[in-house]
């Protein structure tokens, strides 16, 4: 199945996207704008279920690389996102049948939307994630043990570049990480490309549909003057972890990430308390009082308490009201292997992860 992809859907799908984005993906106000503006110029989208795809069809994974504090200062054309996949086809001699992002989370689940437009390819309800992480290894395509390579990587200064082959996705993460911060710690990327079989065995499936449903009962739930952050805990079975104000950031960009560390005072049922976040690029371990509370695969939120707005490791700030939600992980990362790639361990945490949905 394949349809039209409404302009009206472009605000939920950021507002699902951001709290998805689990504090990363970057902030997807700019590229909102970016593809608004396409579709003022007559471009269009298409979303096409994941089971269409043919077996043998080859898809495009794209997203936008980096710090995403750095994002915020150096925008990312769609046009870059655009010659990253025409980098990929010119590099491997063949056309590509559609696009996915490598996230849902944050600006990145709008990334396929933006060189879609330009290119006429059809974006996949899917991604790698089904959030957002900031490590190539991250993936399901990685817990898969499919093929990492090869890679392209473009830049704003015209700088085109293919990883050709790597021995491990941490070497793929390492050499593509280490070019991203050489250019500038942001950049537009299309990973190894994949086929509509991989895509069906090792996606997380029919993601763009979550985020657009999530974000449409947040804008629901404001027209009605009701309480957001209750409908995302109805709409997408979670739980509240802490409520408080923000009373200290420690954040920096290093190594092409936004690392620290966010203090967060309790207020109401945790007033007296404190809540630690520690993020890479996204929020991974939550420690109320020192215990850990909430860690990563489990995805942790921060919303704005009054609107239920998501808020992202480069925006959160001194003295704002904060509520600390969790959402179920996808299956594929509670696996033993998905928690060998992404639970607290992952992140250099000695935590055998404890979800806060254990029975």
């Amino acid at each position: 199945m394949i349809r039209e992809f409404g302009a009206d859907e472009i605000d939920p799908l950021a507002i699902g996207a951001w709290i998805l984005g689990t504090g990363g993906g970057g902030s997807p106000y700019l590229a909102q704008l970016n593809l608004k503006q396409l579709y003022a110029d007559g471009k269009t989208c298409r979303l096409i279920d994941p089971l269409a795809l043919g077996d043998e069809d080859y898809v495009a994974v794209v997203s936008k690389m980096g710090a995403p504090l750095v994002g915020q200062e150096r925008l990312v054309d769609p046009a870059h996102l655009a010659r990253a996949v025409q980098v990929m086809e010119e590099y491997l001699g063949k056309r590509f049948s559609a696009i996915m992002s490598v996230e849902i989370g944050g600006g990145n689940a709008l990334s396929p939307f933006l060189a879609g437009a330009l290119l006429d390819l059809p974006v996949v309800d899917a991604d790698a994630m089904g959030r957002a992480y900031p490590e190539a290894q991250m993936t399901s395509f990685a817990i898969g043990d499919l093929k990492m390579y090869p890679l392209s990587l473009v830049d704003c200064r015209d700088n085109e570049v293919v990883v050709a082959r790597t021995p491990s996705w941490k070497w793929m993460e390492r050499i593509s990480r280490n070019v991203c911060t050489e250019v500038g710690s942001t950049s537009a990327t299309c990973k190894a490309p994949r086929t509509g079989k991989e895509v069906k065995e090792w996606g997380v499936l029919h993601t763009v549909t979550q985020a657009t449903s999530l974000g449409r009962a947040v804008l629901k739930a404001r027209a009605s003057h009701s309480d957001p952050i209750a409908a995302v805990l109805e709409h997408a079975n979670g739980k509240i972890v802490f409520k408080g104000k923000v009373s200290d950031m420690d954040r920096r960009t290093t190594g092409g990430f936004l690392r620290g560390t966010a203090t967060i005072d309790g207020l109401d049922t945790d007033r007296g308390s404190k809540l630690e976040l520690a993020f890479q690029n996204e929020w991974a371990v939550g420690l109320k009082d020192g215990e850990a509370i909430v860690m990563t695969p489990d995805l942790i939120c921060v919303l704005d308490t009054v609107s239920g707005e998501a808020i992202g490791t480069e925006t959160l700030r001194y003295g704002q009201r904060v509520t600390v939600i969790a959402l179920p992980a996808p299956e594929i990362l509670l696996t033993p292997k998905g928690l060998d790639h992404v639970g607290p361990r992952a992140f250099g945490y000695d935590l055998d992860f404890k979800s806060v949905f254990a029975a």
